[in-house]
């Protein structure tokens, strides 16, 4: 366990979501921003020893550094990854690379997964995703009910025992994916109701693949206004433009109140849509309050295997959801698993992804995409006391880059991650060139 950090004093730091230009000194004390000020000026100080310098247990016992202009970002918020599938690629192969076979594959896989084997490749996912600045997440969980009740509560466990394995460096959120078949509800019921007890957060599902979407939803619902806990639904992950089951949900979050407490993930058929049809449904997703996720990476790969020529990619609309007014933010989903081959946890790569994916490289668009990975999945995840302000609990990211635009476009690998009272992880990558003036 790392140690606990000093109180500690930062000059020279960027705070790009505050101020764009602008330099900032700060205070941290028992582990909260305590004060931040704008620093009219550069500061040069023998008392402040430059971060890049320091290694991370010099780091945490250091009272006062100089961040030498380098961003600091609130801690990243991956608001949708599957840590329980993560590295699962080796033992669960997709020829097809569609997402139906995907599934298929690793049920039938996921009988031969050991409790220690799905905890292992949980905290082995979440941690590299610390590592690289996210200091909360939300995880879904596979729940294979109709294989057996002792195989869907072998994940349940894993997940629980990781999470507090590694709740000194992220936090974790999860939301099984409870499969709703009316002929077997009551032990769907009974199940659900005990995960939830034992402190699952969440009610999570595809009801779209189910062969009864509403009645899916309404479970949902039912469930989640009986424990009082939100909602998130893998939503629409789908190129048939039909498939349109967002509509449902929103009704149920109008008419249950539910505004704030439900997320839809994915929403991939929205894109393919008549634009008409798009507006309307956008326009009621943001008139419910519904969060929504896009998973770039994931669809990227997924979709369009059917089509030839004019590929269809799957990324829902995401500049013209932001323009309805619909909270969204980007994720990681699935890392090195037979839904998606490739991924780290690296949500600043995703953010890059993001950004050709959905064409936001207008200044104003590079913004925004470092708050779909910060500000704004926080508050999706419900998350009260996130944020570089004072009071708040300190959580961020150093990067080395001077700017929102240099973050993505060099996607730096020398970061400092802070959370949880102290400096949790540092990499710092070291460049020489054999001839010195190269440099």
């Amino acid at each position: 366990m790392p140690p606990h950090a000093a109180d500690m004093e930062a000059i020279n730091v960027r705070l790009p979501l505050t101020d764009r230009e602008g330099l900032f000194r700060l205070a941290i004390r028992d582990g909260r921003f305590a004060s931040i000020e704008p620093q009219p000026e550069w500061i040069v100080s023998e008392r402040h020893v430059p971060i890049g310098s320091l290694s991370l247990e010099r780091l945490g016992a250091a009272a006062a550094i100089d961040l030498q202009g380098r961003v600091m970002l609130p801690g990243f918020v991956d608001a949708h990854m599957h840590l329980d599938k993560a590295y699962s690629l080796p033992h669960v192969g997709n020829r097809s690379g569609t997402l139906l076979e995907a599934i298929e594959n690793y049920r039938s896989a996921a009988p031969s997964f050991s409790k220690e084997t799905i905890r292992g490749r949980i905290v082995k996912a979440a941690l590299n995703a610390a590592s690289f600045g996210t200091t909360a997440l939300r995880s879904h969980l596979d729940v294979p009910l109709m294989h057996s009740r002792e195989l869907a509560m072998r994940t349940i466990e894993a997940a629980l025992e990781a999470r507090e394995m590694v709740s000194e460096y992220v936090g974790i959120q999860f939301f099984p994916m409870y499969y709703h078949d009316p002929g077997r509800e009551r032990e769907l019921n009974e199940f659900a109701a005990e995960t939830l007890r034992m402190g699952i957060d969440g009610v999570g599902g595809a009801p779209h693949l189910t062969p009864d979407p509403a009645g899916g939803i309404d479970w949902a619902f039912r469930t989640a206004l009986a424990f009082d806990r939100p909602i998130d639904l893998h939503t629409d992950e789908s190129d048939d433009p039909e498939v349109k089951t967002i509509d449902i949900l929103c009704d149920y979050v109008l008419r249950h109140g539910y505004a704030g407490r439900a997320t839809a993930g994915h929403l991939c058929s929205l894109s393919a849509m008549e634009q008409g049809e798009a507006d309307r449904l956008m326009g009621k997703m943001a008139s419910a309050g519904i969060g929504a996720v896009t998973l770039p990476a994931v669809n990227l790969y997924l979709q369009g295997r059917g089509d030839r020529g004019n590929v269809r990619r799957g990324v829902t609309r995401v500049r013209e959801l932001r323009k309805a007014g619909v909270r969204i933010a980007a994720a990681s989903d699935n890392i090195q698993d037979p839904f998606h081959p490739f991924g780290r946890g690296d949500l600043l790569q995703i953010g890059l992804m993001t950004a050709y994916a959905a064409h936001l490289a207008g200044e104003e668009d590079l913004y925004e995409v470092l708050r779909m990975l910060t500000e704004l999945p926080a508050s999706i995840l419900g998350l009260q006391d996130y944020g570089v302000s004072a009071g708040k609990p300190a959580g961020f990211v150093v990067l080395d880059a001077a700017s929102a635009e240099q973050a993505l476009q060099e996607l730096p690998s020398s970061r400092w991650v802070y959370n949880k009272s102290r400096w949790i992880h540092a990499s710092e990558t070291r460049k020489e060139w054999a001839d010195p003036h190269m440099a």
